[in-house]
């Protein structure tokens, strides 16, 4: 059984039990940098996280990205954090991530709705098609301004229909590679597609209200 105690760098040569402390003096050892009591923090929080964001995120693989991002934030921002109570900041960090991460997945399948739907021979008038011409230049102004790679992902996504499984076949990049730069364009996209689906925008808000 490993031994609890471990020498606390706030106060050198003092031994301390770290699972026996509370969070508030968790979070005053971690603003000094004190890896022990961040690793005490990750032990004791991240399956509570994993199940929160479990119930509403399918992908495995992007749960784990939410829970370790909260963490690597909480330990990059470790000085400059005011929390009063570490439960509740961290259960609102995963919060906000699933419903963020949400709302860029509704949003990336609804503009390949409203881009199939205004290129479809059924759609020829002026006013739709120059919608539809308005949108794909913003689209493109946006998109230049990415990253080559996370361009190149999101436009054999999104232009050549290319599943995620198909894309990282042929670029021989893992599969949770494709989903990062894919939620990093629509991260990027989703302000100014706001301007054109605002009903999605409202019913993202109402989401966040009522859960």
């Amino acid at each position: 059984m490993p031994n609890p105690y471990a020498y606390n760098s706030f106060n050198p040569g003092t031994l301390v039990n770290y699972k026996s402390l509370p969070d508030e003096m968790l979070l005053v050892y971690l603003r000094t940098g004190d890896e022990l009591a961040f690793r005490t923090i990750y032990q004791r929080y991240w399956k509570k996280l994993y199940s929160i964001a479990r119930r509403k995120v399918e992908s495995v693989e992007i749960v784990e990205e939410i829970v370790q991002d909260i963490f690597l934030k909480l330990w990059e921002r470790r000085s400059t954090l005011r929390i009063e109570h570490l439960e509740a900041y961290l259960f609102t960090a995963v919060r906000y991530a699933i419903i963020n991460h949400i709302k860029a997945t509704i949003i990336h399948e609804k503009y390949a709705d409203y881009v199939v739907d205004f290129s479809s021979e059924a759609v020829n008038t002026t006013d739709e098609q120059l919608k539809l011409n308005e949108l794909m230049s913003v689209v493109e102004k946006q998109l230049n301004d990415l990253p080559h790679k996370t361009q190149q992902i999101f436009r054999l996504n999104r232009l050549e229909h290319q599943s995620i499984k198909e894309i990282s076949s042929r670029l021989k990049v893992p599969e949770r590679t494709v989903e990062y730069h894919l939620s990093q364009a629509i991260k990027t996209l989703r302000v100014y597609l706001r301007d054109y689906l605002p009903a999605l925008v409202y019913a993202c808000l109402s989401w966040l209200s009522v859960h």
